[in-house]
């Protein structure tokens, strides 16, 4: 499976002007736009793009970003953070830089420099929103919660174009949480680590609280992954409004054959275990979106709640493999109403 790159080789795919301003324009790398100095970029140029989320580290090279984005995390320590801005009413999505400020070497388009540049992700540590005791690490053959934007990777629109059937649903905003039955062994993770069974974590709560061990077990759903967003008060500032905790179903792994379920599997299953599925908010035969630009409109909206969504993702109705990400055919469209809120 395709591993987010934070930080990559890439070509600068088309530079545009912006009204009123002297020292600024807009590039464009993949399906993504950043605000760039004027001149400093033209098309065809490679340059490295620095996602969304990216976590730079404290260093000469960086500290041009310390009005904005400078950021201390007890977790991560001090860095400064990339994230979704505007620039005279231009939306910016990550950042560009030159070849310039890497070591000497051959550098190909989609290489990825995440490591060399000391870049991580952005994220709010986990046990700090579980509250569990940690068992160990996530469970190496079962595959993690990872879906892939649709700038970074544009070229799935094509690709979905050829699937017969694909769904859409809301990308709900909480924290992973993946629950599995295998070898007899009945285990709750979060995005990356297991938990032991005891009264510290809710995601052990709750999954006593409705019966998920017993009911698997009496369905025979043995060998079973089950993932979804674990949402509530205090996670992800509970969006949805929670006086309970919930979980949102979005994939299920047979683990015998480490395929995703179909989605009409996932949705008798999720019947028989009582249990929600994230909601669907669009089923066809024929994809019918052409550009990133058309994906973003259609990832606008809000959650019941009237709150703004974080966006939706998009999968085929039966799972295919994907040769552009090496593994299952999906991707997510982040609403930019959403991060610019962020």
């Amino acid at each position: 499976m395709e591993v987010r790159k934070l930080a990559s080789i890439q070509y600068i795919n088309g530079v545009t002007s912006i009204e009123g301003a002297d020292r600024i324009e807009c590039v464009h790398v993949l399906g993504w736009q950043c605000v760039a100095n004027k001149g400093e970029f033209k098309p065809g140029d490679k340059c490295i793009y620095m996602e969304v989320d990216s976590f730079l580290p404290v260093c000469e090279q960086f500290e041009f970003l310390r009005d904005g984005c400078y950021k201390k995390d007890e977790a991560l320590g001090e860095g400064f953070r990339l994230r979704t801005r505007k620039f005279r009413g231009q939306i910016s999505q990550g950042m560009v830089q030159p070849l310039s400020i890497l070591p000497e070497g051959d550098y190909q388009i989609g290489d990825d420099v995440t490591e060399i540049l000391g870049i991580r992700k952005w994220e709010v540590g986990e046990t700090v929103i579980t509250n569990g005791t940690v068992a160990g690490r996530f469970p190496g053959d079962i595959p993690k919660t990872n879906e892939l934007r649709v700038q970074s990777y544009p070229e799935l629109i094509e690709a979905f174009k050829k699937v017969k059937g694909y769904y859409i649903s809301t990308k709900i905003n909480g924290t992973s949480l993946t629950i599995y039955f295998l070898y007899g062994h009945f285990g709750v993770c979060g995005r990356n680590y297991e938990y032991v069974d005891n009264d510290k974590c809710a995601m052990w709560t709750y999954a006593h609280k409705h019966q998920i061990p017993e009911k698997m077990a009496e369905h025979h759903m043995g060998d079973i992954a089950i993932q979804g967003e674990f949402c509530g008060a205090g996670i992800q500032r509970n969006r949805l409004r929670l006086t309970s905790p919930e979980w949102y179903i979005f994939t299920m792994i047979d683990l015998k054959t480490h395929e995703r379920l179909p989605l009409a599997k996932m949705q008798e299953l999720c019947g028989l275990l009582e249990l929600n599925m994230v909601p669907v908010e669009e089923m066809k035969n024929q994809f019918k979106y052409n550009s990133v630009e058309e994906l973003l409109e259609r990832a606008k909206g809000k959650y019941p709640t009237g709150i703004t969504k974080e966006g939706i993702v998009i999968r085929p109705l039966v799972p295919v493999y994907s040769e552009i990400i090496d593994g299952p055919l999906s991707m997510k469209v982040i609403n930019n109403d959403y991060l610019l809120k962020e």
